[in-house]
């Protein structure tokens, strides 16, 4: 008896123990079944933790579709009333037009009345074209028949008629000076740095006619040559022709057409009428030697003698201011002269011209300054004179 409850105890035991060791060996499997499923990727539980990408998925989704929509529902709706406001109108004028005739009148009227002054304002282009091309072929005809052809500028000439010199010039005692070649000492300001050099100006007369040539250069530069040439007349000098030339520019001519009475530019289409007495840039400084000579009584402190002159493109009345008779230091030594001088208009950009005319040296220009807008200048202090004979042109 005691014999079999111990057996049965002992087999009861044992059974346990191997149901444990089958529970222990079939959670040891699970386990290591589950361990490589998560690796793999096959392992499903975790899947409440893959649930927030999507989340962010549709959240990102939802989030872009709220800032996608304000940027698509406000332009579609403005282009849908734009077109159907610019689509109405024409649907409108064929039934609101015979109905609201008058209303509709009224706000065009004014419109095409405020509209209407504007139309004839837009002749002044083709005007302008037309200028631009009677300047191209003013600056052109010079290598083609000498000058611009007067008649071409009619239109300027009469719009530059009111600046011109008016008729009642003054008539001067003039005595032009004996022919000389007049030699200088040049000193100059160039961006910052003053220069030296020399220059000359060679006047003939042969009591009729006349002949200007001057140039003024630094050491192999040429920074200025200019001539003029032409008759007396009962003004006094009367140029036919003025060129210039300075540094790094095209040379310039300015015409005096006695025949057509008519002053013309090749670097501009500017025209202005020829009535007697006007100058140029270089003839100015004869015609006062040549009224100092022949009536210096108009050489008084303060006074103005009133001369216009023509430049390279465009001529205006120089009222010559006489300051005075100084004494000056030249080439030549300590001489006295009378200083002139030539001051631009308020607004005028063109250049302040002093001169220095020796009475005892017949007149001559003993020295002549050109100063520019910018505080450069170009001066020019007498050294020397050579008499030269008379030459006709």
């Amino acid at each position: 008896m005691s014999f079999a409850r111990t057996n049965g105890r002992t087999q009861a035991v044992g059974a346990m123990r191997w149901r444990r060791w089958l529970v222990v060996g079939l959670s040891s499997m699970l386990l290591h079944a589950l361990a490589l499923n998560w690796i793999g990727g096959n392992f499903r539980l975790p899947a409440q933790e893959d649930a927030p990408p999507p989340a962010l998925r549709t959240v990102l989704v939802l989030a872009h579709q709220p800032e996608n929509r304000p940027l698509a529902t406000p332009p579609t709706p403005r282009p849908a009333s734009l077109a159907r406001a610019k689509t109405r109108p024409p649907r409108a004028k064929p039934q609101s037009a015979p109905k609201v005739a008058v209303p509709a009148a009224a706000p065009s009227t004014p419109v095409a009345t405020a509209t209407a002054p504007a139309l004839p304002e837009m002749p002044p282009a083709p005007d302008m074209a037309a200028d631009a091309q009677a300047a191209m072929l003013a600056a052109a005809a010079p290598a083609e028949s000498g000058f611009g052809n007067p008649g071409m500028l009619d239109t300027g000439a009469a719009s530059v008629t009111q600046s011109a010199p008016a008729p009642d010039h003054r008539l001067y005692k003039v005595d032009p000076p004996p022919s000389a070649t007049l030699k200088y000492k040049v000193q100059a300001l160039r961006e910052g740095r003053e220069v030296f050099g020399h220059g000359t100006i060679a006047w003939q007369f042969n009591g009729s006619q006349y002949a200007i040539n001057g140039d003024a250069g630094i050491l192999f530069f040429s920074l200025l040559e200019f001539s003029s040439h032409g008759k007396t007349d009962e003004f006094g000098i009367a140029p036919l022709q003025y060129t210039e030339k300075r540094f790094r520019r095209q040379q310039t001519e300015t015409r005096f057409d006695r025949e057509h009475k008519l002053i013309s530019f090749s670097a501009s289409a500017n025209t202005f009428p020829l009535q007697g007495g006007e100058q140029d840039r270089a003839s100015i400084v004869w015609q006062l030697a040549s009224i100092g000579r022949g009536d210096a009584a108009r050489f008084a402190p303060d006074t103005q003698v009133p001369l216009f002159i023509a430049g390279v493109r465009d001529g205006s009345t120089w009222n010559i201011q006489v300051l005075g008779e100084e004494e000056i230091e030249v080439g030549l030594g300590r001489l006295r002269a009378w200083h002139v001088r030539r001051a631009p208009r308020p607004g005028d950009k063109d250049q302040i011209l002093d001169i220095w005319l020796a009475p005892s040296y017949n007149w001559y220009p003993v020295r002549l300054r050109y100063t520019e807008t910018n505080g450069e200048y170009l001066d020019l202090s007498l050294s020397a004179i050579e008499a030269a004979a008379a030459t006709s042109r």
